[in-house]
């Protein structure tokens, strides 16, 4: 079943937070915001921005754009209403690859970079993201521990044996890095696997951009942020465009924030456990948020 959550705090991208690292935390080959060349003629309004948010668990000396990604979030902003939509993707989604054939989504980085990335998410919602962004986890972690940590609303308790074997407590937990990072990768215990990692994916996204929003009318502090990002991000992305996505993501209103996990079916490719995405519920969503970054439903 698919089910449309209103948020109290905005779920945003991944890249906005790195606008706002400590500089010293981060190298050019540990983050990068790829602005699309776009495959497709679909038209998208001016107004809203579609970042497609990966995670990178590249080995040193790798290049995190040519590996699997995980942590696939598609979010949309408004810059004119405020309202932003976040669609999560299941790593394991079962899609055809241009190019390539049939494989799990997270291989397009691997085969063809953020561009091919972006295309395959594009056939598979019917919104080709405007950027990709993509980090390192360890960057993650350091990003999320330069703003404070975040709070997050966790609705069940949960554990890993490796990651967190505590466990996190249902109710508002405050998360540094590390925990961020486990919150987001920890699957297996959970009820409905890669469908609630990606929910939770989204909660931290969440807290990141309470953190970001609280401080944002700080004097100046938006402004030294898109300087961190030029100094320590590889990006094609003009300093106009990141200031224009760190105000943008300052900018939404919690009250108009919505979210959905890409559902599917759960099938055996090669002796491999995949997600049969459901494509026609996958095109509705595309279709309903694509002008206005608003997610009336996610059925």
């Amino acid at each position: 079943m698919w089910r449309a959550v209103r948020l109290v705090a905005l779920g945003v991208v991944l890249a906005v937070c790195a606008t706002l690292a400590p500089s010293s935390s981060v190298k050019p080959t540990d983050l990068a915001l790829v602005k699309v060349k776009r495959a497709t003629a679909v038209d998208v309004s001016p107004d809203v921005v579609w970042i497609m948010a990966v995670g990178s668990d590249a080995r040193p000396g790798e290049d995190m754009t040519r590996t699997r990604g995980d942590a696939l979030q598609l979010i949309g902003m408004d810059v004119k209403t405020g309202a932003a939509a976040a669609i999560g993707v299941p790593r394991d989604s079962w899609v055809d690859i241009p190019g390539v054939g049939n494989d799990k989504i997270n291989a397009a980085l691997y085969y063809g970079g953020p561009q091919l990335l972006a295309q395959t998410v594009g056939d598979l919602i019917g919104i080709e993201p405007d950027y990709v962004f993509v980090t390192r986890f360890e960057k993650f972690k350091n990003m999320v521990n330069g703003i404070g940590g975040i709070d997050v609303d966790n609705p069940i308790f949960f554990s890993d044996t490796y990651l967190k074997p505590q466990g996190f407590e249902a109710g508002e937990q405050h998360l540094n890095g590390y925990l961020a990072l486990a919150f987001s990768r920890i699957r297996k215990s959970l009820l409905r696997g890669d469908f609630d990692r990606s929910a939770n994916q989204q909660r931290v996204l969440r807290g990141i951009q309470a953190k970001i929003r609280e401080r944002a009318g700080r004097p100046g502090w938006l402004e030294d942020g898109v300087l961190s990002a030029i100094q320590n991000m590889a990006t094609n992305a003009s300093p106009v465009e990141l200031y224009r996505l760190a105000r943008a993501a300052a900018a939404v209103k919690p009250s108009k924030i919505t979210t959905c996990v890409l559902q599917g079916g759960i099938g055996d490719i090669g002796g491999a456990s995949v997600v049969l995405p459901y494509t026609d519920q996958a095109q509705r969503l595309g279709e309903r948020a694509r002008d206005d970054a608003t997610l009336e439903s996610c059925d």
